[in-house]
């Protein structure tokens, strides 16, 4: 049987815990128990942890043998932000398929009131890619940074493809299989609407490459998913 995979809160040489809702989750839903083992995450390498102790607000582990675990993906995603509940299923959707890092990007299409509102959504959306990387098993949750404008996303590095619902030609398989770059990728999704043609123009501009996901019109979620999809199989 799989043990779960818990990412550690607290670490200290052979030792680790869980505190606050992830504590209290493993402490009072799943009736842990002194000895019981699990899976513990230290962000770059995994370990098997043991339980020592548990508390309300804690669960305390020794940590032994380490873990075989897969390397997160070099894949940045640059994410114009659009209707939350769709946006907070892509983060999670994407975290489960394994991308590196999501940098919410405030585009001219984003709503206004959901480009004020959307760095006191940060910490919600961390929160989301902590426990979809615990339920896929990664060793760590995408990085996932402060909401950014546009001219922040222009500066991102390794092969830069923009996702354009204008672009007719190059599919994003055959442009990453035409690359002969790092397999370090910057991906960026439009909002609702898509990017302006002035932003496909600072885009090409600043040496990012136009793709498609094919001929018709995807919802800002599912071109998220697809791309990052795509780019794992490419």
């Amino acid at each position: 049987m799989t043990r779960r995979r818990w990412i550690a809160d607290e670490h200290k040489g052979d030792t680790a815990a869980l505190t606050g809702t992830n504590a209290a989750h493993l402490a009072r839903v799943l009736r842990a128990r002194v000895g019981q083992q699990f899976d513990i995450s230290l962000g770059t390498h995994i370990r098997r942890g043991t339980i020592t102790s548990i508390a309300e607000d804690r669960v305390e582990f020794t940590l032994g043998e380490e873990l075989p675990s897969t390397a997160i993906t070099p894949i940045s995603l640059y994410l114009a932000v659009f209707k939350f509940d769709r946006l907070e299923w892509a983060i999670e959707k994407c975290t489960e398929l394994g991308v590196a890092k999501i940098i919410p990007v405030i585009a001219r299409r984003t709503e206004p009131h959901l480009a004020a509102s959307a760095a006191k959504r940060v910490e919600r959306w961390r929160r989301i890619a902590l426990e979809a990387a615990q339920q896929s098993r990664r060793a760590a949750p995408p990085e996932i940074t402060e909401p950014v404008k546009l001219k922040q996303t222009l500066e991102a590095v390794g092969q830069r493809i923009v996702l354009a619902e204008t672009e007719q030609q190059n599919m994003l398989r055959d442009v990453l299989e035409a690359s002969e770059q790092s397999r370090e990728v910057s991906l960026a999704i439009g909002p609702e609407g898509g990017w302006t043609d002035d932003e496909l123009t600072q885009f090409d501009q600043s040496g990012w490459q136009r793709a498609s996901l094919g001929p018709t019109i995807l919802r800002a979620e599912t071109a998220s998913i697809s791309a990052v999809a795509i780019t794992l199989s490419s």
